[in-house]
């Protein structure tokens, strides 16, 4: 029974378009910022975070991190997979999937497994992804890479 009321309060606070999410992440119960609401400071949470809202502060989860469109992350952002389609101005870094949807807005740069951008979305910032295979661009890449997530994990620590 608990487990039922867990899905009904993730399926009623989950937006409104369809994402593919894990199995794992549905199992939680999301933290939502409200419209209405402005997080200062630091925002670490375990289950999916949905932000209507502003955030001035960095966020992390090891879930998804959804930015609804008209909400604003000012600061890095550490997340298991991510939908975009508010604005974060600030570094990323997504374990999984991170999609910007065609209302997003990033400036920052990004470290992401798999990157999906809809046409009119707003990128500016330097993206580093796992598989590059080519030998010579491979060790270019985990350079880059490898300055990014430092860049990242010293400002989320800070």
């Amino acid at each position: 029974m608990f487990k039922q009321n867990q899905e009904d309060l993730a399926n009623f606070s989950a937006p409104s378009t369809n994402h593919a999410h894990h199995s794992n992440q549905e199992d939680q119960v999301e933290t939502v910022v409200g419209p209405s609401v402005v997080v200062e400071g630091d925002f670490v949470s375990e289950g999916n975070i949905l932000v209507k809202g502003t955030v001035s502060g960095n966020v992390k989860t090891g879930r998804l991190l959804t930015v609804e469109e008209g909400a604003k992350i000012l600061a890095n952002v550490k997340a298991g997979d991510a939908v975009v389609s508010g604005e974060v101005q600030g570094n990323v870094k997504v374990e999984g999937r991170l999609e910007l949807t065609s209302s997003a807005r990033l400036l920052g740069d990004i470290s992401c497994a798999t990157l999906v951008i809809e046409a009119g979305a707003l990128l500016q910032g330097k993206v580093s992804m796992d598989g590059i295979e080519n030998s010579s661009l491979k060790k270019v890449a985990k350079r880059v890479k490898k300055t990014i997530e430092e860049d990242i994990d010293a400002q989320m620590e800070a």
